[in-house]
């Protein structure tokens, strides 16, 4: 039997998505070497494109990236084995990231097809209840291919229980909500907070003192720094995501422990950069490659940086230096199909 601790949970896409998965994998990591033992597919479900956890209980929650969005969540046991805990419709298209509240009670779900947040009360054992809320984003960027109309592509709780903050991609935007934890509905907080046009904002990183944040912009290229004041965004300024040259589409974007390093996975020329944050700007200190050239999500446990390639169908595993913060390959890839998502 492993202890969960040591359990590593993969999500991608099936053949719903033109992918090759067949569900959720589950694999054993060591804490010492960083290896990954598949232990094969514990749960088949369509496209579960991102997965989180519940904070104090052995739930697993997984979005259902289809035309008709859906969220399953999972009772966690030995060895990883996934047991179905019920299935809701998101309300929207496509959702393509979740995340439950710090005191355990709700459940968000980015709709990207939608370009909505939707919010699920969640009972004491974690169990997502009856959609309460679902609110939609309105307007467009000027890309007009992925820009058309809104695309929530990620929802992000504050950790000490300020508002949840939701990026939009379509419409270069980041909106702000408190939740009514009785009616479980959100409420916007103040005019929603506008990047760089064209920007495409995906995902965003807090620092672990509560004070600064990160955004990666999917379609500029770019990481925007930002002081988090009363739940609020003010930037600071930005920078490029990677010092190669070629398209570059950043993808996941996460800050070390000791609050010391910022960290981008780049797809299109297959790296993860590593941002030094002494300054009132990250400064790009190295450039890993990642051997795959679409690294689609990262998850950083311990000492070890886990990747996963969804086109190259791998993991790959870093050790990072916990000096220099740099990250260096560890063993051969494991061979996973599409993965999207890596949990460790």
């Amino acid at each position: 039997m492993a202890d969960q601790g040591t359990i590593v949970h993969i999500g991608g896409y099936t053949a719903h998505s033109d992918g090759r998965a067949e569900g959720i994998l589950a694999a054993r990591r060591d804490p010492a070497t960083g290896a990954l033992t598949p232990l094969g597919t514990v749960a088949v479900t369509p496209s579960p494109s991102f997965l989180v956890r519940h904070p104090a209980r052995p739930v697993l929650y997984a979005v259902n990236e289809l035309p008709e969005g859906e969220v399953t969540a999972f009772r966690v046991g030995p060895d990883g084995a996934l047991d179905p805990l019920g299935v809701r419709p998101t309300g929207g298209a496509e959702p393509c990231h979740l995340a439950v509240a710090p005191d355990g009670r709700h459940l968000f779900v980015a709709n990207y097809g939608g370009g909505s947040v939707a919010v699920f009360p969640l009972d004491p054992a974690g169990v997502p209840g009856e959609r309460s809320d679902l609110v939609r984003h309105e307007g467009h960027g000027p890309d007009p291919e992925r820009q058309d109309r809104a695309h929530t592509h990620m929802v992000s709780p504050d950790p000490d229980r300020g508002p949840l903050l939701a990026v939009d991609l379509g419409t270069d935007s980041v909106y702000r909500y408190d939740l009514d934890a009785d009616t479980g509905r959100l409420l916007p907080t103040g005019p929603r907070m506008r990047t760089a046009a064209g920007a495409g904002p995906r995902h965003l990183a807090r620092h672990p003192d509560g004070q600064r944040a990160w955004l990666v912009g999917e379609l500029d290229g770019t990481v925007t720094a930002y002081a988090l004041r009363d739940g609020a965004l003010h930037q600071r300024g930005r920078v490029d995501a990677s010092g190669r040259a070629g398209h570059v589409q950043p993808s996941e974007v996460g800050v070390g422990a000791d609050g010391r390093f910022l960290y981008v996975g780049n797809r299109g020329v297959g790296t993860v950069a590593v941002f030094a944050l002494a300054g009132e700007l990250p400064e790009l200190i190295a450039e890993v490659d990642t051997g795959g050239g679409w690294p689609r999500h990262f998850a950083l446990a311990g000492e070890h940086l886990y990747v996963a390639d969804e086109r190259a169908e791998m993991i790959r595993i870093f050790r990072v230096d916990p000096v220099t913060g740099v990250p260096t390959v560890v063993g051969e890839p494991v061979a996973v199909p599409s993965p999207t998502c890596v949990l460790p």
